[in-house]
């Protein structure tokens, strides 16, 4: 798992619930996790090293679960809008992204303006977040 980040604290933030939402489904290892065993371990040895707070101290602008997200695929030069949701709503047709899928665990946490690079199905990806709308508290 690679994650970078544009400014200098790379460190993911994360609000508490969602945290704890993530850590449940690792935990649970239920079939909606759509990686492998080393890649959940390696998501949650990242969890723990996130600053983790609570919803009210999240800036804006950080990726949470349903957030509405921008990004840019940097090697397709693709503009994709995305919702990041909870596995059970996730519909690729609405673009609703389950948070445990490998794009929905790359963009959590970080903010409007990082790359991150992420392994997916057809193999490793760089991605701009180009703009977070957080549309529920």
């Amino acid at each position: 798992m690679q994650k970078t980040d544009s400014k200098t604290d790379s460190r993911l933030v994360l609000a508490k619930q969602d945290y704890d939402i993530i850590m449940f489904y690792i935990r649970r290892g239920l079939p909606t996790i759509t990686f492998n065993r080393q890649d959940a371990e390696e998501l949650e040895s990242e969890l723990k090293r996130a600053k983790v707070v609570d919803k009210e101290e999240l800036p804006d602008d950080v990726v949470r679960l349903n957030s509405k997200v921008t990004v840019k695929e940097e090697d397709a030069n693709k503009v994709m809008e995305l919702t990041v949701v909870t596995p059970e709503k996730a519909n690729i047709k609405q673009r609703l992204i389950s948070i445990m899928s490998p794009i929905g665990t790359a963009l959590i946490g970080f903010r409007k303006g990082q790359q991150v690079k992420w392994k997916v199905p057809s193999g490793k990806k760089t991605f701009t977040i180009m703009d977070v709308q957080n549309l529920y508290g």
